[in-house]
């Protein structure tokens, strides 16, 4: 059973709706004994940094999320739910992230020609041999909704991307998986990418 972190935050019903149309058992929680007791937890999450932190926080889930971690749970983070797995971000100075790997969250620089928010199909540049990505292509296009990017130094990431620059889209390390973009909004791409966490 994959429980999905509920806590507050925009896109969880639309993730939980892909899990089950690849047949995956689910529940949206926000319970800690539900939570610790599942095969794999995922975090989803549209919204801010720092507001997502606070209810995390008040909710008592951010001791939730590291215990799952260290029990060696397959646990994966989109889009605001792999933010909020770094140190802290651009969005909300001063605001501590769940700090479970190294890394910081920036605002994409203001650009001519570059609308913020990135809205829209963007490409993959896949590292290889990595388990979220496995047969899928190189170059395959995903779809993103974001005005902030990652950049680590840990060598974690399994998929980088460009707007305006070049970031980096996807990182799994050891049972963390956890990607910027939308894979229950990306097509058969998406799925494919849920079917592989679902399988580790």
């Amino acid at each position: 059973m994959i429980a999905i972190v509920d806590y507050g935050a925009g896109n969880i019903r639309s993730v939980e709706k892909a899990f089950r149309f690849i047949s995956e058992e689910t529940t949206v929680t926000s319970d800690e004994k539900t939570i610790l007791g599942a095969e794999k937890v995922v975090l989803p999450g549209v919204g801010a940094f720092g507001d997502a932190m606070q209810k995390l926080n008040e909710s008592g889930l951010t001791g939730t999320i590291k215990k799952v971690v260290e029990k060696g749970t397959p646990f994966f983070g989109i889009c605001l739910g792999l933010q909020l797995l770094f140190e802290g971000s651009d969005e909300a100075p001063g605001v501590p992230g769940l700090g479970l790997l190294k890394g910081y969250i920036h605002r994409f620089p203001d650009t001519p020609g570059f609308k913020i928010p990135e809205i829209g199909w963007n490409s993959l540049k896949i590292t290889p041999g990595t388990k979220l990505f496995k047969g899928i292509e190189d170059g395959a296009f995903v779809y993103f909704v974001h005005s902030y990017y990652l950049s680590t130094p840990e060598p974690v990431v399994a998929a980088k991307c460009n707007y305006i620059l070049d970031f980096h889209a996807a990182v799994e390390k050891d049972n963390i998986f956890a990607c910027q973009f939308h894979p229950e909004k990306s097509g058969a791409v998406g799925l494919e990418i849920l079917k592989n966490f679902a399988a580790v």
